[in-house]
């Protein structure tokens, strides 16, 4: 039994949710989403709130109701007030930047990586370290920040590499010198 699934979400001020058959669109002061509802579960508005159903007590529509409500939480959070992951560069001489559409990545390597921003996302670049990645699409802000974390993963001996703001790493010791 889906617990997540059964709870109403609440819509907030200058948020309309449009459902149409299963397609939802969803508007509000950051922008526009729209998803497409698998077959089995609905949706409907009520005084507010919105109440995601499913048709049947089939494994496959239990699984996807609580999938679907916090899809569609997601949206409205996201069109109302965004999403951000913020990244951090620890190591001597790496570095980034934004040049254009691109997000120039200096990690040691010899050549920099020139990574695309997709369109519906903001990058910004602070003191060269520290990268802030802002957008209304929940999965869109993670999966950037994921693969530029999959560049240079901090690494266990010296913490060098790209993470998240307050990922703790696990540090290793290195070789000991035996006698």
């Amino acid at each position: 039994m889906s617990r997540v699934g059964l709870k109403p979400i609440s819509l907030p001020e200058k948020v309309e949710i449009k459902i149409d058959g299963s397609n939802i669109k969803v508007e509000g002061p950051k922008g526009k989403l729209d998803f497409e509802v698998p077959a089995g579960i609905s949706l409907k508005t009520e005084d507010g709130t919105v109440i995601v159903s499913r048709a049947t007590e089939q494994r496959q529509h239990r699984a996807l109701h609580g999938t679907v409500r916090s899809i569609v939480n997601n949206m409205i959070t996201g069109v109302s007030a965004g999403f951000s992951k913020d990244l951090e560069i620890q190591g001597v001489g790496l570095r980034a930047a934004v040049k254009g559409s691109d997000l120039d990545l200096s990690l040691g390597r010899s050549h920099p990586l020139l990574h695309p921003i997709p369109s519906g996302l903001t990058v910004t670049v602070n003191e060269n370290t520290k990268i802030k990645v802002e957008g209304i699409d929940k999965q869109l802000v993670g999966q950037f920040a994921a693969e530029v974390r999959g560049f240079y993963p901090p690494e266990p001996y010296k913490g060098k590499g790209v993470r998240y703001v307050g990922e703790f790493v696990r540090r290793k010791e290195g070789k000991s010198v035996g006698k």
